[in-house]
């Protein structure tokens, strides 16, 4: 068994593409218009088969209190690996991206929490060498 889907609720699925595309640097995997909406997702671009992130509309009526109530306690709802988060945390702040937590070393990790501006906070981390 492997991770194949993993994703986040966004109040608008446009802006979340063009942030997670644009600004993260992921790529776009599939934008299937579905209606309303779409089933949009993105991959990295170091392993463009790898797991997809799915950018899922938050319009059924429980997901926007749960994210927002996760926000409001500074919880991320998805973390993802980098490799220099320095340098990394450098490069989205210079693009505008607001940071709610800067670098911070977590003893095994050093990790940054940003807004994704559609509604989420995001979580970089650097796993840092191993004695």
């Amino acid at each position: 068994m492997r991770i194949h889907l993993a994703g986040v609720f966004v109040d608008d699925q446009q802006k979340a593409l063009r942030f997670y595309t644009e600004t993260l640097g992921f790529q776009l995997k599939h934008n299937i218009p579905l209606g309303e909406y779409a089933w949009i997702t993105v991959v990295s671009p170091e392993d463009p088969e790898g797991t997809e992130f799915l950018l899922e509309p938050d319009n059924h009526p429980a997901v926007r209190p749960f994210v927002d109530a996760i926000g409001a306690d500074g919880i991320p709802s998805t973390s993802f690996a980098v490799d220099d988060l320095q340098a990394e945390y450098e490069r989205l702040v210079a693009a505008g991206v607001k940071f709610v937590q800067p670098p911070t070393d977590l003893g095994p990790v050093i990790t940054a929490v940003l807004d994704d501006t559609c509604g989420n906070l995001i979580q970089i981390q650097e796993q840092k060498p191993q004695p």
